[in-house]
């Protein structure tokens, strides 16, 4: 099994709702995505995927969350924004683009240097 990872960025401002503490607060954060895919065959390159077509793919999913205010994002309209959410939510979203032989292995989101949310299946 092969695994190709890549990292991007993206900054955003979210609150969270029901949330007793300060991220109740409208604040922003400047986050790191990191995407993860695996699959067991190679094209006839050696690779399993470009890196340059994923980046496009991550690219085009994390401009749709970029410099906007998340909560206003029908994505996330009952969901509150969290790291874990966002990852969810683009590990489905990313998933659409994937040909038959990768899946996505895991999307992680860092709000901060130390603090992530991963999801996979």
């Amino acid at each position: 099994m092969y695994e190709l990872r890549i990292e991007s960025y993206f900054a955003s401002a979210h609150q969270l709702r029901e949330y007793n503490g300060k991220c109740e607060n409208l604040h922003g954060h400047n986050w790191k995505v990191c995407l993860a895919i695996r699959g067991e065959r190679l094209d006839s390159c050696g690779m399993l995927m470009d890196f340059v077509e994923l980046k496009k793919i991550l690219k085009m999913e994390l401009d749709k969350l970029d410099h906007r205010f998340l909560n206003d994002l029908p994505a996330f309209s009952i969901e509150n924004p969290t790291s874990e959410y966002i990852a969810k939510y683009l590990f489905e979203a990313v998933k659409l683009y994937m040909p038959t032989h990768i899946d996505v292995a895991s999307v992680t989101v860092w709000e901060s240097e130390s603090c992530s949310a991963t999801y996979q299946e």
